[in-house]
This record gives C-alpha cells, structure tokens and sequence, in this order.
C-alpha cells in the first residue's frame, strides 16, 4: 500500500492496513468474474469516505430528528433526484442499507406475517429474501415459488400464472441472482394484474444494466422496484427503493421507521456520485459492453465444450452446468481461484447436489468490462477456464499456476478503476 493513499490507517494500525493493502493487490491482478462484483471508481471510493460518516440522520430532507442536516438534505435530496431522473420513477428512497434490507421494507410496507408472497425458487435462479424457507421472508411469510423449465432453463410464464391465480398472493417478485435471460416485466405485470398482487421488481443485478439502456426496464410494469447500488450501477455497497407515487408514503414509512434508524451518509453520497456517472454517455457504452462480452463469452464457452443454463446469456451472468465436466462446481471454483480467476460456485436448475456443494459456477462480465477488456479478450478468458477446470479435474496444480501468471499479465495491461497500486 502506498503511504501517501492511507497515510492515517498505516500509521494508526499497520496490521489493518496491510490486509487492505492485499485486498488491494488481490483484485488488481485478479480477473475478477463473480457477476454481482464490479470496480467502483475513485470518485465513488473518496464519497463513501467523507466526513458524512460523523452526522446521524434519522429521517427524511426536511423532516429530520437531528438538527445540523443542511448539507446533509442536500446530499440525500441529489442521490433522490439523480435516481429518478436515471430510472424515471415517481418515487426514490436512498436510504436501505442493503438489498435484504430493501426488500425487507417492501413486505413491512404491503404484507402482514402469515400473508402469502411468491417468487423464483431459490436453487432455480431467485433469492433468499423472495420467501424462501431459510430466509425470514419465508419463517414470517407463506412463501410459493416458480421456476424454470427443465428442457429450456427459462421461465414458464403460464406456469407462473397458474401459480398466481391459484395463490393470490400479496407479492409477486420477479428477478433474482442466477437469471441469465431477460425478464419479461409486462407477463409479470398481467399475472399481477389478474392475481390482484403487488408486484416488486428486484433488479439488483441488472440495474446498471437497465441505466445504461442494456436491459428492459421494468418502470412502466411494476408496483416497486428495488437494487442494489453496486453489481452492474458500479456504486457503493447500498439500496434503493423505487416506486409509484401512490406507494411512496409507505415505502418510505417502512424503511424509517419500519426498519432502520439514520441512514449512511457517507455511502448516500457514493450513490449520488454512481447514479451521476450512470448518466454519462459512457456508461451507456460500458453496459452495452457487459452484455456484448457476456455473449461473446458464452460462445466461447460452448465451443470450449460447455453446458450452460437456458444455453446462453442476455445480460451480464452465465451459469456454468459442470455436471458434463465430472467436476463439482466448488472444486472448480477453487481451482479457479488458484488460477487468479474469481468465480462463485452455484446450484442450477434441478441440482442434484447440496447447495454447498453444487453442480455448477456462476459467472459475469461487469468486472473485465470495466477495466477495459473487450469481445476481442472473451476467447481468451473462456481458454482459461476450460483449462482450470481441465487442471482441476487431473490436480494439475503446475497448470493452474502458469495460469495465474497469464491473467496477472493481462491484468496489468488493464488496471482496475479505483486501484491506483504504485
């Protein structure tokens, strides 16, 4: 770590700066590959660390419980401003910490415990806090999901339908963590409508995706829409929730008081500086970008031999079926990672094997996008995996260093935005 870039944590404590210092070297020679990571830039990194971190805030722009928040309304009131100029939404609430907690305000906001919700099936592509049974949303909820289809890996919209119509439940989510393929957000939108539910669209994973023209967006289809601030936005680790104006007292009432105390101030201004840069021409190329390397990948992979989940991408994420290969998905994804290239191990469709120990490997390209590499590198980055998962399955560990070597050289014609290692 350069003295000159935390020159107060190096003096203050050597051992905590020497592990930032290594995640620091970590992920600029790394090709970082798990689809919800990105680069945030150094304007994002200096915002997140400013002294708003020293001011609670409990309440809204104009409305607080402490005073001395005149500079602090105004951050907040511009994160608000950009993310519904962004996403062209009524309504838009800076202040979750996370996306758990996110969605989390949506059911305190329009469900009572017992009420059913429905959602993506956990081990099919959905996530944790779209009623799944380990989750709390599934302890405090009666949580119905759907899935894919087993010959194609897409969703089955008729399904879903006859699902809804049997249930009538008070949410319907739609979106999830292992979706390669676009959502349809006018089917959800009529199976909503005919169900009587509310529909929440959780686009933690394509958000940046949807701000950069790259995806569909679901505005015009949903009751709410809530994400992450970082994956594909490139923002701070954050939420937002989006809605409605007629949802928008109560969205707001269930994240403070409902749920939380003060925001983070410091991490409301990282968003505010992220949702300005996803208003830049040049992010709108870089999400083009994402999806252009994500298909270029895929093809690479298929001609490398293989098996991916609905056979290919849309977005951003492509799940790996390794079951072909006769080698885990955590074995592989260890390997991987010895190899320098940083994946998550996960279920597919239909996994015959535990969740800590699944059949598959999740992957995506906002990370190489954003330092540079473009469908030309895609060949390339689909050879070493072959190759790594090739290594794992012999114990090849000589294989997997020379590897290793290979992506730190490419990485350092690439250097990471926000990582400027001298």
């Amino acid at each position: 770590m350069s003295a000159s870039r935390h020159p107060a944590l190096l003096s203050t404590d050597p051992e905590l700066a020497s592990f930032v210092a290594a995640e620091e070297v970590l992920q600029a020679q790394t090709l970082r590959l798990i689809p919800s990571e990105n680069y945030v830039s150094a304007a994002v990194l200096e915002a997140s660390g400013t002294v708003l971190q020293n001011k609670y805030s409990e309440g809204y722009p104009g409305r607080r419980y402490y005073e001395g928040q005149q500079n602090i309304d105004r951050v907040e009131a511009l994160a608000i401003e950009r993310a519904k100029g962004l996403f062209g939404v009524d309504h838009a609430n800076v202040q979750p910490y996370s996306g758990s907690p996110a969605n989390l305000a949506v059911y305190l906001a329009f469900a009572k415990p017992g009420d059913t919700v429905m959602g993506m099936a956990l081990p099919m592509g959905g996530h944790l806090t779209h009623g799944w049974g380990v989750s709390a949303t599934g302890s405090w909820f009666r949580g119905v999901q759907y899935g894919v289809r087993a010959d194609t890996g897409l969703i089955d919209y008729d399904a879903v339908r006859d699902l809804a119509l049997a249930e009538r439940p008070k949410l319907i989510f739609c979106g999830g963590t292992a979706l390669p393929r676009t959502i349809d957000f006018a089917a959800f939108a009529e199976i909503a409508r005919e169900a009587g539910s509310i529909l929440v669209a959780d686009v933690a994973h394509i958000a940046g995706l949807i701000a950069g023209g790259a995806h569909p967006s679901p505005v015009d289809h949903v009751d709410v829409v809530s994400t992450t601030t970082h994956k594909t936005l490139r923002g701070p680790r954050g939420a937002m929730l989006m809605c409605r104006e007629e949802h928008a007292k109560a969205i707001d009432k269930a994240v403070f008081p409902g749920l939380q105390g003060g925001p983070h101030n410091q991490t409301t201004a990282g968003i505010a500086v992220a949702l300005h840069e996803a208003a830049q021409p040049s992010f709108t190329a870089y999400a083009h970008q994402v999806v252009a390397n994500a298909k270029a990948l895929t093809a690479a992979l298929l001609q490398n031999g293989f098996d991916l989940v609905s056979g290919g991408t849309d977005n951003h994420l492509i799940l790996i079926d390794l079951t072909g290969k006769d080698v885990p998905g955590k074995i592989a994804a260890k390997a991987l990672d010895r190899a320098g290239i940083v994946v998550n191990y996960n279920t597919v469709p239909f996994d015959p094997r535990k969740p800590f120990d699944p059949s598959g490997v999740r992957i995506g390209t906002p990370s190489l996008t954003s330092r540079g590499l473009s469908t030309e590198h895609m060949p390339l980055v689909a050879d070493w995996i072959a190759r790594s998962v090739d290594a794992a399955a012999k114990g090849d560990e000589q294989a997997l260093a020379a590897i290793r070597a290979e992506v730190t050289d490419l990485m350092a014609a690439f250097p990471a935005p926000g990582l400027p290692l001298s």
